[in-house]
């Protein structure tokens, strides 16, 4: 780090879910790993579905300093609308009597995020030449997370940039290219499927593998689900890898860091 931080909080702010006990662990996972290091005086987590909310989390830290790091992968409402709302943040930074509040890129905006998924994919089918492999990667889709769409589409330019897959394509779950028609699209024997998700939410565990075909119906949550276990599949004439969303690495933890170090007002 090239700030000295012992001083100041950090605050990591996710999602979560009422329904997904896994939506929030990637977050719980990063803030105990940074807590470790001795970084910060204080890491805080907070979250927009479960507790503690965006709008206690500002009475948990005790620090003059507090820089705020949103675990999402993408600009988009949450981060530009949402989280500036509930934590009465001005800009990108925002004085309230003593204390200062730096608001840091989202984690899902690091150059690091082209590197992880290429990880991903290697660690999910190991041994599988990328010469005869069709990489997706998937987003939400729909009007209500375009910028999401665009984050895929930019990763999919970056990654076929290295040169290291048969190709690099870009499908969704709401729209079209759909997911769902995976076959259709890839060109290549080996297809392997990349969530680009903060966490092993209903998406990555329930929905998709559902779209893919290699689930008959929802199953339980993503810690207690087969469905990453059971690799490679083998169904319409392909070999599938599916792997878990990208935001569940451990290398997250090392990008929120970048995010605080990179903050400049």
């Amino acid at each position: 780090m090239k700030k000295n931080l012992s001083k100041s909080a950090l605050i990591i702010v996710g999602h979560g879910s009422t329904v997904n006990p896994d939506s929030s662990a990637p977050s719980l996972v990063h803030a105990r790993s940074i807590r470790e290091r001795g970084i910060f005086a204080e890491v805080a987590v907070c979250f927009w579905k479960e507790e503690p909310t965006f709008r206690e989390v500002l009475r948990m830290v005790d620090s003059d300093e507090v820089y705020v790091v949103p675990n999402f992968i993408s600009e988009g409402y949450f981060t530009q609308t949402v989280i500036p709302r509930e934590l009465e943040l001005s800009g990108k930074t925002t004085r309230i009597g003593n204390r200062v509040i730096h608001y840091c890129e989202p984690a899902g905006n690091h150059e690091a995020m082209t590197g992880l998924l290429i990880k991903q994919a290697r660690m999910v089918a190991p041994g599988v030449s990328p010469k005869e492999t069709s990489l997706f990667i998937v987003g939400h889709g729909t009007g209500l997370n375009e910028n999401s769409a665009v984050a895929a589409k930019l990763q999919v330019q970056k990654i076929s940039e290295t040169g290291e897959y048969a190709e690099v394509l870009s499908a969704y779950m709401e729209e079209a290219p759909l997911i769902s028609e995976w076959d259709k699209l890839a060109a290549q024997p080996n297809v392997i499927v990349v969530p680009f998700f903060i966490s092993d939410g209903l998406h990555s565990y329930q929905d998709i593998p559902v779209l893919l075909g290699i689930a008959e119906d929802v199953g339980p949550a993503a810690s207690q689900s087969q469905v990453f276990r059971n690799n490679p599949y083998h169904l319409r004439g392909r070999q599938l890898f599916y792997s878990g969303a990208i935001g569940t690495d451990p290398g997250f933890a090392d990008v929120i860091l970048d995010q605080v170090d990179a903050f400049s007002e």
